[in-house]
């Protein structure tokens, strides 16, 4: 019963603020978690197929886009998303359809649906990918037969 009493005579103390009477340093902020997307569609309102048969193969990449650079239009065979850290990135589908993915926000892409990126803005685009694959798959399979703009 003491050790109850003493444990939560620091859990209050602790979740006030105030310091820890062993080694006087304040308590450490609580751990924030923020979701920032769920979902089982890719940006374009398709619903995203079943996951792979057999084991997977997770992969992160990091991309870096110049101001004005435009990517050549590609697919990816598997299901990928991705927190865009810096700038601003326009996706655009092949039949027209355009998202613009701002800082801090989260986007699921197309999954064998042929797209390309554009970095419109003025500052350098950085975003983080994550691909739910499979060994040996590619990530994104090109098409250089069709010409951008």
């Amino acid at each position: 019963m003491t050790a109850t009493l003493i444990c939560g005579a620091m859990a209050i103390t602790a979740a006030c603020g105030q310091s820890n009477s062993q080694n006087d340093t304040p308590a450490a902020p609580a751990v924030q978690s923020t979701e920032l997307i769920r979902t089982s569609q890719s940006w374009d309102g398709v619903e995203l197929p079943d996951y792979l048969q057999g084991r997977p193969e997770l992969v992160a990449v990091k991309y870096e886009f110049p101001a004005g650079q435009k990517l050549g239009w590609h697919h990816h065979p598997v299901m990928n998303y991705g927190i865009l850290v810096q700038g601003e990135l326009t996706i655009i589908g092949l039949d027209g359809k355009e998202k613009t993915v701002h800082e801090g926000e989260a986007v699921v892409e197309m999954v064998n649906t042929i797209h390309h990126g554009e970095n419109r803005g003025t500052k350098p685009v950085i975003l983080y990918m994550f691909y739910l694959s499979q060994e040996d798959l590619p990530l994104a399979v090109q098409h250089p037969e069709i010409p951008l703009d």
